[in-house]
C-alpha cells in the first residue's frame, strides 16, 4: 500500500493536534477559573467530593450565625445578671443597716425609700431587651416579662441556637426560671408570727418583777399561757394546745395534747417536732424559738414546699374544763388578752378561759365576725382584691413538689390518708368539702362537695348539693357518668366554684344540662389556678366583686378522737413562710421591704402588718434570693462558655473544611503552568515534524 502525506498529516497532526488543544484549553481554563473543573462531567468524582463539602461549609455558616446570635443573647444577659448581683448586694447591705435598733423610724423610711427605687430598677433590668425582643420572656420575646406589680408575664420555654445535626444549645434564661424557679437544696422554713411575753414575770401578782419579757425555751409552760395565782400546779395538765398542718411529706397533721405548769417551753418544741415526725435517732425538722419567743420550724428535707403550721393553746384558770374541748368553735368564748384577765376587764363570754394564739392573719372567719381569728385555720374567706377572689394555699403536688394545673387530680394533691375513717382504705370517697360565701349576686350560698367512688367502683361518684338540689360532678369519659373521687380534678372543683359563685347552676342532673351550667357560667366568671398554684375566681360582670368564698374539710376543726384530719387546705391561715425551695423573686422583694417600712425586727401580728415576716427574717430571705440569683447566674456562664467553645470549633471545622475544598477543586497555578508549559512545547514539536513531514518529496522516500 502507497503511503500518502494525506496519511502522514492524519497520524501525525490530526489526532494529536486535537488531544494537546483540548489539553491545553482545560488549562487555561483552570489557570483562567483557578478551579480543577467546571462542571461535574468534568469529574464527577471531584465535583460529587466538592458539592459534600459546600453543603458542609454552608451548614458551618448557619452554625456560626446561630451560635452568634445565641452568645450575644448570653452574654447580655450575663451582664444584666452582674447589675442584678451588685444591685441584690446594695439591697442587702441597706438591709443589715436598717437591722439595727439604733435607727429612727425616720432612719428606716429613708432606708425604705431606697430600697423602693432598687427593687424598680430591679423590674427595669427584669425587662430589659436586645435587637427588640426582651431577653427573660422565653420564647414570648415581643411579651414584657414583669408588670409593674411584680407578676410574670412571659413563659418558661427555652431558646436554643443551633449548633449541629441534632445538637441543640439554650441561651437564654426564661422569666419562669429566673423570677419563679426553685431551688432543690433549699429547706423550708416557717414562723410563727404572734410576741409572747412571759406572762408570769410581766404580773406582780404571779410572782413576776412586772418587766415585759419575751419567753425563750427555758422559759415554763406556765410563763407562756399564764395562771390565775402564783401557785405552780405540778404534773396537772391543764395547758390544751391544737396544732394543725401539714408534714415534711405533705400529710395532714391534726393533734391535740396538754401539759402542765411545770413542763418546758423546750419540751412543747419537742413534742411539736414528734408530730412532725422527729425521733430520738431522726428529726424530720428542726423546732427553734427566736428572740421575741416565735416558733419556727425548718424543713430537714430539701426542696419541699409541703410543711405547714397553726397552733392555739388553751387554758382554763378557774379549774374547769373549758379549755379541753374537740370543736375549736367552743373555745370562742375565751379572753385572747391576758391582761385584761388579770386586771378583770375582760368582756369574753368566758373571761376564765385564756385562748393563746400564735399565728395570725388578715383572713376572716367564714361563720362570723366575733370568732377569734387565731383560733381559725382553714375555715377562712379567700382574700378579696377588686374583680378577684383569691385562695392563700398553693396546691402542690406530693410527689415532684410542682404547682398543681388544671388537669392534676386531687388526689395528687391530697393525702389521701386522710380521706376516709379507715386508714387503711386510701382513697378520697367519703370527704366532704364545705363551699360557702356569697355570689355574684350578692346571694348567700352553702354548698357541700360530696366525693365517692364511681358507680362502676361501687358508689354513687362526686357530687355538690345546694339549696337542696344535688348535682352529679360529670367526668369527661364517655359514658358521661359521676366522676370518682380518686379522678376528680381540679378544673372539675373549679367548674363547681364557679357556677356556685356565679350563680348558674343546671337546671337538672344530666351532663347535657351540667356542660351548659359550665359555659353559662363562663360569661359571667372565672375560676383558674394562678401561676403559683392557688385557686383564683375573677368576676367578669362587676369591677368590685360582692362574692366571697370558703372552702375547706368539714373534718377540719373537729379534734374528736377516731376523726380524720384535712385531705387538704384551700385557704389557711398559717405560719409565715421565710424561706422555700420556690422562688418569686418579686413577691418576694415586696415582703422584705414592707418589713422595713413596718418597723418590725421579728413579726408582730399584735402590732403592725399581720404578715409581715420581720427585718431579721428579711436578712434570711434576701440571702436564699442573692443564692438564687447566683446559681442562675452560674448557668448564664455555663450557656456563654458553651456558645464560644461552639464558635471556636465551628471556625476551626470550617477552615478545615474550606483547606480540603480548595485542595480538592482549587488550581495549583505553578503545577497548572507547567503542564501549560509541557503541553506548549509538546505542541509546538509536533508542528514542527509536520512541517518537515509536509515539505518531503518522492525522492526523499527512494
Amino acid at each position: 500500500m502507497r503511503v500518502t502525506s494525506s496519511m502522514y498529516y492524519q497520524n501525525l497532526y490530526s489526532q494529536n493536534n486535537s488531544h494537546l488543544t483540548n489539553k491545553l484549553f482545560d488549562v487555561n481554563k483552570q489557570i483562567a477559573s483557578g478551579l480543577k473543573i467546571q462542571y461535574a462531567s468534568d469529574d464527577i468524582s471531584t465535583f460529587t467530593q466538592t458539592m459534600n463539602l459546600d453543603n458542609e461549609i454552608s451548614s458551618l455558616e448557619q452554625i456560626t450565625n446561630s451560635t452568634q446570635s445565641g452568645y450575644k443573647v448570653s452574654n447580655q444577659t450575663d451582664e444584666i445578671m452582674n447589675e442584678f448581683n451588685d444591685t441584690m448586694n446594695r439591697m442587702r447591705t441597706l438591709l443589715i443597716q436598717g437591722a439595727n435598733d439604733t435607727n429612727s423610724d425616720l432612719s428606716r423610711d429613708a432606708i425604705s425609700t431606697e430600697l423602693r427605687g432598687i427593687e424598680k430598677h430591679l423590674k427595669n433590668l427584669s425587662n430589659t431587651s436586645i435587637n427588640g425582643q426582651y431577653l427573660f420572656s422565653g420564647s414570648l420575646v415581643d411579651v414584657k416579662p414583669i408588670s409593674d406589680d411584680g407578676t410574670y408575664n412571659g413563659n418558661s420555654d427555652d431558646r436554643k441556637a443551633f449548633l449541629g445535626s441534632n445538637v441543640q444549645q439554650t441561651y437564654n434564661i426564661s422569666g419562669s426560671e429566673l423570677f419563679l424557679g426553685e431551688e432543690v437544696s433549699v429547706r423550708r422554713n416557717i414562723s410563727s408570727n404572734v410576741e409572747n411575753n412571759d406572762l408570769v414575770n410581766k404580773y406582780i401578782k404571779l410572782g413576776g418583777t412586772g418587766d415585759d419579757t419575751f419567753v425563750n425555751e427555758e422559759s415554763t409552760i406556765r410563763d407562756l399561757m399564764g395562771d390565775s395565782d402564783d401557785n405552780v400546779d405540778v404534773g396537772t395538765k391543764k395547758h390544751f394546745f391544737y396544732i394543725r398542718g401539714a408534714n415534711t411529706d405533705g400529710t395532714a397533721i391534726k393533734e391535740k395534747f396538754s401539759m402542765s405548769d411545770d413542763e418546758t417551753v423546750n419540751g412543747l418544741m419537742e413534742r411539736i417536732g414528734t408530730i412532725y415526725g422527729n425521733t430520738p435517732n431522726l428529726h424530720m425538722v428542726n423546732v427553734t424559738m427566736n428572740e421575741s419567743g416565735q416558733i419556727e420550724i425548718e424543713d430537714k428535707l430539701r426542696g419541699s414546699s409541703k410543711i405547714d403550721f397553726h397552733m392555739i393553746g388553751a387554758l382554763d384558770l378557774d379549774g374547769g374544763t373549758d379549755a379541753d374541748v374537740t370543736d375549736i368553735d367552743d373555745l370562742d368564748d375565751g379572753e385572747q388578752d391576758f391582761s385584761k384577765i388579770m386586771n378583770g376587764t375582760s368582756t369574753a363570754g368566758n373571761s376564765d378561759l385564756h385562748v393563746k394564739e400564735f399565728v395570725l392573719s388578715n383572713l376572716k372567719a367564714t361563720d362570723s365576725s366575733s370568732m377569734i381569728d387565731g383560733i381559725i385555720y382553714d375555715r377562712t374567706q379567700f382574700s378579696k382584691d377588686g374583680s378577684k377572689v383569691s385562695s392563700s394555699a398553693p396546691q402542690i403536688l406530693k410527689d415532684t413538689n410542682a404547682f398543681a394545673s388544671g388537669s392534676t387530680k386531687l388526689s395528687e394533691v391530697a393525702d389521701i390518708t386522710q380521706g376516709t375513717i379507715d386508714p387503711s382504705d386510701d382513697t378520697l370517697s367519703g370527704t366532704q368539702f364545705v363551699l360557702s360565701g356569697i355570689d355574684t349576686s350578692g346571694n348567700t350560698y352553702n354548698a357541700t362537695i360530696d366525693l365517692d367512688k364511681s358507680v362502676a367502683n361501687g358508689g354513687n361518684g362526686s357530687s355538690f348539693t345546694i339549696g337542696g338540689n344535688t348535682y352529679d360532678i360529670y367526668g369527661a369519659n364517655t359514658p358521661r357518668v359521676a366522676v370518682d373521687a380518686d379522678d376528680i380534678t381540679y378544673q372539675q372543683l373549679m367548674d363547681v366554684i364557679n357556677m356556685t359563685v356565679t350563680g348558674v347552676l343546671p337546671t337538672g342532673n344530666t351532663s347535657a344540662e351540667y356542660d351548659t351550667a359550665i359555659k353559662t357560667s363562663n360569661y359571667s366568671g372565672e375560676t383558674y389556678l394562678s401561676y403559683d398554684g392557688r385557686i383564683e375566681f375573677g368576676d367578669m360582670l362587676h369591677a368590685n366583686t360582692e362574692a366571697t368564698i370558703s372552702l375547706y374539710d368539714s373534718k377540719s376543726d373537729d379534734f374528736s378522737a377516731g376523726v380524720r384530719g384535712s385531705v387538704m387546705t384551700f385557704n389557711t391561715n398559717n405560719a409565715l413562710t421565710i424561706t422555700d425551695a420556690k422562688t418569686d423573686v418579686f413577691k418576694t422583694i415586696d415582703t422584705i421591704i414592707s418589713a422595713m417600712e413596718n418597723y418590725q425586727n421579728y413579726p408582730n401580728a399584735k402590732d403592725g402588718d399581720v404578715r409581715g415576716v420581720g427585718i431579721q427574717n428579711s436578712i434570711s430571705m434576701m440571702d436564699n434570693l442573692q443564692n438564687h440569683m447566683l446559681r442562675t447566674h452560674s448557668k448564664v456562664g455555663a450557656q456563654s462558655n458553651a456558645l464560644q467553645s461552639s464558635l471556636d470549633r465551628t471556625e476551626m471545622l470550617d477552615i478545615a473544611s474550606k483547606t480540603l475544598r480548595s485542595s480538592i477543586i482549587d488550581t495549583d497555578l505553578a503545577e497548572a503552568s507547567l503542564e501549560l508549559t509541557k503541553l506548549s512545547l509538546n505542541y509546538e514539536s509536533m508542528l514542527s515534524t509536520v512541517g518537515k513531514v509536509s515539505k518531503l518529496s518522492l525522492v526523499n522516500y527512494l
